[in-house]
């Protein structure tokens, strides 16, 4: 579960207000739980992730759909630790081995927590939405997440929607929200707290996240990749990680040398992704770059290589070859 010599630490400062982290000594008295974040695509459940963990470990863009594995985000809140696993938007529209492989991990993570936030946008219900809610399990505890508050000009309307979602599940409670408030967050912890069982942590007090260094380099340039690419390339295209080396440097302390292959479907996709002269490939690996060096505390050499693969979302050997469950 960890990172070896060097884990993810905290990079952000505490909230104001927020409780400090700290280690309990007294474990009868530590709370632990697992709460899955749920929704369909695009609904902000990455943000959410990463606003409660206080760190970026989820990758998000406009694209829908971005997210594609279980990505487990870890915060330790006074004597509370909470395990939040971001899962991949629920997928209704295309039946590809890639979207089987992605509902699988939903399915599986909603199975076997403590509680469930489901989230939604403030004021909406889609077909999708409803989708997602259908597979929530009897007997645990779901809060509705009605997010991205801040978009409702008049408060008052959401009163009728909320009671409307009433009808639709017997939600634990009512959490509206946006997960860009960092007040709004903070009440999160205090609301999910009582309903994670009293057992000793898990991990320990300044650890974030169960997923290695690797993994979020690869997931890093995946989302530089849907950012400068726009509608443009179709969600499908992948990244791989070729290479992942440490190396010590007196002068950077810690050095990363770590080449990825970027595979996308047509070779129309591939020109895309270079871009003109190779801009929007340097583009893309110098914006990955910046950030994994902040992310890993490290000096980063990154390669980055952009190959054909037709049909492999709809190939399952390959699917689970690229790292997909």
């Amino acid at each position: 579960m960890g990172y070896g010599p060097k884990r993810l630490k905290m990079m952000m400062s505490e909230p104001p207000g927020e409780p400090i982290a700290t280690k309990s000594d007294d474990a009868s008295a530590q709370r632990c739980g697992v709460v899955a974040i749920v929704g369909r695509p695009n609904v902000g459940k990455s943000t959410l992730l990463n606003a409660l963990v206080g760190q970026k470990i989820s990758i998000t863009s406009a694209k829908a759909q971005t997210t594609r594995h279980r990505i487990t985000g870890i915060r330790t809140v006074a004597h509370t630790q909470f395990v939040f696993v971001d899962t991949p938007g629920f997928q209704t529209r295309h039946s590809t081995a890639l979207n089987r492989s992605l509902n699988k991990t939903v399915l599986g993570v909603i199975s076997d927590v403590d509680l469930v936030l489901f989230v939604v946008e403030a004021g909406a219900f889609t077909l999708g939405d409803a989708k997602v809610l259908s597979l929530l399990k009897p007997g645990i505890p779901a809060l509705l997440i009605a997010n991205k508050l801040d978009n409702i000009h008049r408060r008052a309307d959401v009163a009728p929607w909320l009671k409307t979602m009433a009808e639709r599940h017997p939600f634990a409670e009512f959490v509206p929200m946006s997960a860009k408030n960092a007040k709004d967050v903070e009440r999160l912890f205090g609301i999910c707290d009582k309903y994670l069982p009293t057992q000793p942590w898990w991990y320990g007090a300044d650890e974030l996240t169960d997923r290695s260094e690797k993994f979020l380099a690869s997931e890093t340039v995946r989302e530089k990749l849907f950012r400068f690419t726009g509608d443009e390339l179709p969600y499908t295209s992948t990244v791989i990680i070729d290479k992942f080396e440490e190396e010590p440097s007196p002068k950077h302390g810690r050095m990363m040398k770590i080449a990825a292959t970027i595979v996308v479907e047509r070779d129309t996709h591939k020109a895309m992704v270079i871009g003109e002269g190779g801009e929007r490939l340097k583009r893309i690996g110098t914006e990955a770059r910046q950030e994994m060096e902040k992310l890993m505390d490290a000096k980063v050499f990154l390669e980055l290589w952009v190959k054909v693969r037709s049909g492999w979302a709809d190939d399952e050997a390959r699917v689970r070859s690229f790292g997909y469950e």
